[in-house]
């Protein structure tokens, strides 16, 4: 671990930081929006799975090594950070409370999930019901799973999001600005900051959706001091988006993307075609079984 006390290891921090920096914005700005745009161009699933592999890859290379780098450098800072922060006297009182309640604690967990399971059980069935699109905060639609084959992606996605960027934004990037800048309140903030303006590709919105969301991720590190226990909650989310909700509206689940090479957009209501085959294939047959159904003969004219 370096050192900021020495001033060559402070150097080394600053360096460190500068480069974790530097790998973000590169990645963010020049390389997610532009691909991105293309990725919601694609029309077939084989180039959009082969981007979503893609994005899996690059995510646990580049999040997770700097998360490791990040880690070596100043993991030290982790728990000072974390005591610092919960030191502050609205944290400290809120965690008393929480400690010498601990029914207050289960019941706000149990809250907290039974309003998150009831605002996606009424959105599921507002929109099968109504037939309208699945109404998402953030530019976020076109990343949405279309078959199986990419919603088994989805799922690795949603999780080594929860895995590679708890690690990165909750802790290894707050632990090295708090020993660059030894302020705490600035390693929060600026570590979430840096989370939403990571999804910029999905808009304006989703970066404020992100950096809010990226706070509550942030709440539940500091009240529960386990990183673990924020990694499942950012993974359950994540799968929330990408596998439920797919599944519960599109019934992407019931669509074969070898079969069907085609990335459709899947109607709100789940698929009723014979192994989800395209909307296309099902009009040509139709049209098919027409042309060679017999024409009727014409009835014999009667006479007057």
């Amino acid at each position: 671990m370096l050192d900021p006390a020495n001033p060559l290891m402070l150097a080394l921090l600053w360096l460190t930081l500068g480069g974790v920096l530097t790998v973000l914005a590169v990645r963010t700005f020049r390389r997610d929006q532009r691909e991105y745009r293309r990725f919601k161009r694609f029309r077939t699933t084989k180039r959009r799975q082969k981007m979503l592999r893609r994005w899996l890859l690059i995510s646990f290379t580049l999040f997770g090594g700097l998360a490791l780098l990040t880690l070596l450098a100043s993991g030290a800072f982790a728990a000072p950070l974390l005591a610092d922060v919960q030191s502050w006297p609205w944290v400290s009182w809120l965690l008393g409370v929480l400690a010498a309640r601990p029914s207050l604690t289960a019941g706000v967990l149990v809250g907290l999930a039974i309003g998150v399971i009831a605002v996606t059980v009424i959105a599921i069935i507002s929109v099968r019901n109504e037939g309208d699109e699945v109404v998402s905060l953030g530019d976020v639609q076109a990343i949405l799973p279309r078959n199986r084959q990419e919603l088994v992606l989805g799922g690795l996605l949603s999780i080594n999001a929860g895995i590679v960027e708890e690690l990165l934004f909750r802790l290894a990037l707050p632990a090295l600005l708090f020993a660059t800048t030894g302020n705490a309140i600035v390693a929060v903030v600026l570590s979430l900051l840096l989370f939403g303006l990571m999804h910029s590709y999905q808009g304006l919105t989703g970066i404020i959706v992100t950096t809010v969301l990226g706070a509550v991720f942030m709440a539940i590190y500091v009240l529960t001091g386990s990183i673990l226990i924020t990694i499942i909650a950012h993974a359950l989310l994540d799968l929330r988006s990408l596998v439920l909700i797919p599944m519960a509206i599109g019934g992407v689940h019931r669509i074969d993307g070898r079969r069907n090479p085609f990335a459709f957009k899947p109607t709100a209501k789940p698929a009723t075609l014979t192994e989800a085959e395209p909307e296309v294939e099902r009009a040509s047959s139709d049209t098919a079984a027409e042309a060679e159904a017999p024409t009727p003969e014409p009835a014999p004219e009667t006479a007057p």
